[in-house]
């Protein structure tokens, strides 16, 4: 039976990393695409098309006193890293110790690749060159082990693209090159193109035919960037064949489901969630694949979503925007439940009114507990799953939205975000999660997600500092926080444009 609000998978709301884009935004959409998209029909379509580049930046001057204080408790948290975990993939702050993300019996030092650009842009170059050492020495992919398809392109495949664009270190692209290669069979014994949940490293073994839609659709960014520094099409087209099947069968009303069976290409559920997990980044990355390569079919169809998701799931509650889940076949009214990871709502396509009109929304509830729930009853702001797993979304909105407009009130924001995770969150080990925003003091757990070195100090850093290291006016970072363009400095690595996919 299909949850009325929010899917689970795995008993829980997934991060997914899951950006979407509430900010679905930007100029008025296309109805629909001219004629029947076929699953076949992958080609870039990029001859002539200029990619889409973010607005000169607005951001004004740096503010070195926040930048390094924000510095500075990255770094705490780091250290805890180090002191309990080093090589493992995730630290247990509070306890001492680690965990494995992706295989308990393979370690693969996760949060040493997530942290890559992070150190990098902050100019911890020590700390750069430790976590490439370890890297070269220790991480080795031949893994007889199953691996989650969708959080190995996030956040092992970017994260070693990253640290490459930054150091320029051949091992690095090398390691990222051989794992992508053992990641595309489960995009290429697909029968739909659409990749299976798991694939296992050593054999190519595929498994886990029921994907929700964000891992489905969340490839293109960093399979295009590797497809495009190594000249080999491969990647780009199989994270656009993926794209395409979904956008083919959306229903009459240009909506989708948010779980597919990926082998009959068949909707298992009835429900499109918009901006929620697990949904959330598949609509981010259909513009990223125009905002990086000049994809005009990506384009095309983030328009479709994009106007399709404003009529008929964008609604006001006290003032407030907000978006609900409906019947992807007929409109009708599932649900009014709303993740906190869908806070991040990219300012993508112009609309820095819608996006801006939804950040005012996840404002009102940091306001009410200080820090964001997991997911709220938006018609009352009330709590229905009240941990926070350190997210880092409303701080990437707020960097988005600062990068844009240039409004103080989007670094006061921050600010707000940044001294209440000091507060709440903070443990003599680094930086925990906590079970209960609505209590005080907020009970903490003993976990440390990996991505917290990939995202929340990195965009809070990039708020207030004047990094040296990072283009404001022509970066582009993943849904994890990967910068896959706009690096520069001490690397030599080759620039990554807005130019094609070569022969895609």
């Amino acid at each position: 039976m299909t949850h009325p609000g929010l899917p689970r998978v795995n008993g829980v709301v997934r991060r997914g990393v899951l950006r979407a884009v509430s900010a679905v935004g930007g100029t008025a959409a296309v109805a629909a695409l001219g004629s029947p998209l076929r699953a076949g029909n992958v080609s870039a379509q990029v001859s002539g098309a200029r990619p889409g580049t973010p607005p000169a930046s607005r951001i004004g001057p740096a503010d070195p006193e926040k930048a390094q204080e924000i510095r500075a408790e990255f770094l705490h948290a780091w250290n805890g890293y180090r002191k309990y975990a080093w090589g493992h993939d995730e630290v247990l702050p509070v306890s001492g110790g680690y965990r494995e993300f992706f295989s308990g019996r393979h370690p693969v030092g996760l949060s040493i690749v997530e942290a890559l650009d992070t150190h990098y842009v902050m100019g911890l170059d020590d700390e750069v060159d430790r976590c490439v050492q370890w890297i070269r020495a220790r991480l080795d992919f031949d893994l007889d082990t199953d691996f989650h398809v969708f959080e190995a392109i996030i956040r092992l495949v970017g994260g070693l693209l990253a640290g490459y664009l930054a150091t320029d270190d051949r091992q690095l692209l090398a390691l990222c090159v051989d794992l992508a290669d053992r990641l595309l069979p489960a995009f290429t014994k697909s029968p739909t193109g659409m990749p299976y949940r798991r694939v296992n490293l050593r054999t190519g073994a595929v498994s886990g035919s029921k994907v929700p839609l964000a891992e489905i659709g969340t490839n293109i960014l960093e399979f295009g960037v590797l497809s495009q520094i190594t000249g080999d099409p491969r990647y780009f087209r199989a994270a656009k064949r993926a794209l395409a099947a979904v956008v083919e069968r959306r229903s009459s009303l240009d909506l989708v489901g948010t779980t597919m069976d990926v082998e009959t290409g068949r909707w298992l559920d009835r429900a499109d969630i918009g901006p929620n997990p697990p949904a959330d980044s598949f609509y981010e990355y259909l513009w990223g694949g125009w905002a990086m390569f000049g994809d005009t079919d990506c384009l095309n169809w983030f328009r479709i979503f994009d106007a399709s998701l404003r009529k008929h799931l964008a609604e006001r509650t006290g003032g407030l925007l907000w978006f609900k889940q409906v019947d992807f076949r007929t409109g009708a009214l599932l649900g009014r439940r709303q993740s906190c990871l869908a806070a991040c709502v990219l300012s993508v396509g112009g609309d820095e009114t819608l996006a801006a009109d939804y950040h005012r929304s996840w404002t009102a509830v940091q306001e009410k507990y200080l820090v964001l729930p997991e997911e709220i009853d938006y018609r009352r702001l009330s709590v229905l799953t009240p941990g926070n797993a350190l997210r880092p979304e409303y701080a990437n909105s707020a960097f988005d939205l600062y990068r844009r407009t240039g409004d103080p009130v989007y670094r006061a924001a921050a600010w707000r975000y940044f001294q209440n995770q000091k507060t709440f969150q903070r443990v003599p080990g680094g930086y925990t999660v906590v079970t209960d925003v609505t209590k005080r003091p907020m009970p903490k757990g003993d976990y440390c997600p990996a991505y917290v070195f990939a995202e929340n100090f990195k965009w809070l850093y990039l708020t207030f500092a004047d990094a040296e290291r990072f283009d404001y006016g022509t970066g582009y970072l993943s849904t994890e926080a990967k910068i896959l363009r706009g690096l520069r400095g001490r690397g030599t690595a080759p620039t990554v444009t807005g130019k094609a996919v070569p022969g895609a």
